[in-house]
């Protein structure tokens, strides 16, 4: 089916997660009536205009959207979106969307969190509601500086980062939010930038896609506290050199004229010149490994030796945990019959005071 960029589509009818007959709307039907209130210049302008283009295409109603948050300035997102929306406490994001998507397995969920908030206080949550593989799309904002404080370093700050809280350098090493999102078994894990337009909608759209947990980081500009975080691989003149665009089922190139390429050497990779070396060695992504070493490999990748992967490290499918509790509901009930759950309260160990 063909979009344009404001969401409108051919007319056609699709699906929704409830099963309903489609509806057509546009990005502006996704607009909030809130003042947004981010810096002039801020990278979420672009995520939340990517919010409303994809919401637009994927034809559902709005009434059937819900998008949770946190705190920090990501944690705004629901504002400004015309669907329902939670703006809870910092971190519990994961844990309230987890309770929504099992209350009604048919809504589509999603949470906006930053590194702070969803690798800091919220670090636990995240973690369990990707090991879950709860169906909910989280979007993490990662501009590695807490801005609504007005510039802390954040557990993805850079060892060594100046900054209001560490005024000498961070000693800390920082998280790496792909690795651990592998590390927790997440069945869809993805990297985009906020100024790369047409790749953001396109993670966002696949991400709403997959069924199951689906984790995004976003790296974003934070123009006020951390300015510049990205810009070793954001400009035209260097994202070429520097981003490594993954595909699945094609090989691992970068370059102007993709003339780079990577191979396995030992327990790593190295850059190849497959003009020299032809493209036999050259590593082949496989976004839909059952095994996630390749992609746990790949999201080590980064400067200053190598270049950074964007896009789908890994998609893999497996029982969703809604489905899976609500499976077994009906299975007991089917067996002992409707529970009771006052007499459930008064049985057992229980005793009046």
């Amino acid at each position: 089916m063909n979009h344009d960029d404001d969401g409108k589509d051919n007319g056609k009818e699709r699906g929704t997660p409830n099963g309903g007959t489609a509806v057509q709307l546009t990005r502006k039907d996704f607009e909030s009536d809130q003042e947004v209130r981010w810096c002039p210049g801020c990278g979420d302008y672009a995520i939340l205009r990517a919010f409303h283009v994809m919401f637009a295409k994927l034809g559902i109603p709005r009434e059937q959207i819900v998008v949770v948050s946190g705190i920090g300035c990501s944690s705004r997102l629901p504002y400004y979106v015309d669907t329902y929306g939670f703006h809870t406490i910092h971190g519990r994001a994961p844990a309230v969307a987890t309770g929504i998507k099992v209350a009604n397995p048919g809504l589509s969920v999603w949470i906006a969190t930053g590194d702070g908030d969803g690798l800091s206080i919220g670090g636990n949550h995240l973690i369990h509601v990707l090991r879950r593989n709860v169906d909910v799309k989280i979007v993490l904002f990662n501009n590695r500086i807490y801005g609504l404080t007005k510039g802390q370093y954040s557990p993805t700050s850079e060892q060594g980062k100046k900054t209001k809280s560490t005024p000498f350098g961070s000693a800390e090493n920082p998280f790496n939010p792909l690795s651990v999102a592998l590390g927790a078994e997440a069945t869809f894990v993805a990297r985009t930038v906020d100024v790369f337009t047409q790749h953001l909608l396109a993670v966002l759209e696949a991400a709403a896609a997959h069924r199951g947990a689906a984790f995004v980081e976003v790296y974003q500009n934070c123009n006020i506290f951390n300015d510049g975080a990205f810009d070793f691989m954001r400009g035209k003149e260097v994202r070429d050199e520097n981003t490594l665009d993954l595909q699945h089922g094609k090989p691992i190139l970068f370059g102007k004229q993709l003339e780079k390429g990577l191979r396995l050497r030992g327990t790593g990779v190295e850059v190849v010149n497959v003009q020299e070396t032809g493209l036999d060695d050259v590593l082949v992504h496989d976004a839909h490994a059952e095994d996630p070493t390749l992609a746990f490999l790949l999201s080590r990748l980064g400067p200053p030796e190598l270049p950074t992967p964007i896009g789908i490290l890994r998609s893999v499918e497996r029982p969703v945990l809604d489905q899976s509790m609500h499976e077994q509901v009906n299975e007991v009930v089917a067996r002992k019959g409707p529970g009771n759950l006052e007499a459930l309260l008064h049985s057992g160990d229980t005793w009046t005071v």
